[in-house]
């Protein structure tokens, strides 16, 4: 596996396989959680420690995946992290994993801010600064039928 900031590649293995060879759905959240949490920690940021740095705890409230090509075990996948949507109180991360820089699928999250209360809270501006550092998406998602 190798890394930069914004970005994970990773090779399948069989354990994130079905038994016929292709990538079982759940294998992208997991890699999705891990480009996420790894490039906020790059940039100086910890998920468990919002509370105590920025007054603020994020929450998962919505997640999906598109599925556009089958990938199989031994495959080498890159997990790109872009910034699908930015509100007042909640953002939207998108997942572009690719295979020889072609789209495979496509997953997004959705988190919302929330104070100590547990009550709605803005984006703070330090999240907010890094969070626009991510690039724009590269794929349109093909509307499946």
């Amino acid at each position: 596996m190798t890394q930069r900031p914004d970005r994970l590649t990773f090779q399948l293995a069989y354990g994130d396989c079905d038994v016929v060879g292709i990538a079982y759905f759940g294998i992208y959240y997991r890699w999705m959680e891990r480009a996420y949490t790894t490039w906020l920690y790059s940039q100086g940021i910890r998920s468990g420690e919002m509370q105590e740095h920025l007054g603020i705890l994020t929450v998962g409230i919505s997640s999906g995946a598109t599925y556009v090509q089958a990938v199989k075990v031994f495959d080498e996948l890159t997990c790109q992290v872009v910034l699908d949507r930015i509100g007042a109180s909640s953002y939207v991360i998108g997942y572009e994993f690719t295979r020889d820089d072609e789209l495979v699928t496509r997953g997004q999250m959705t988190y919302a801010c929330r104070d100590l209360d547990w009550k709605k809270a803005p984006v703070p501006e330090k999240l907010r600064a890094v969070l626009e550092s991510l690039p724009a998406p590269r794929f349109d998602v093909p509307k499946g039928g």
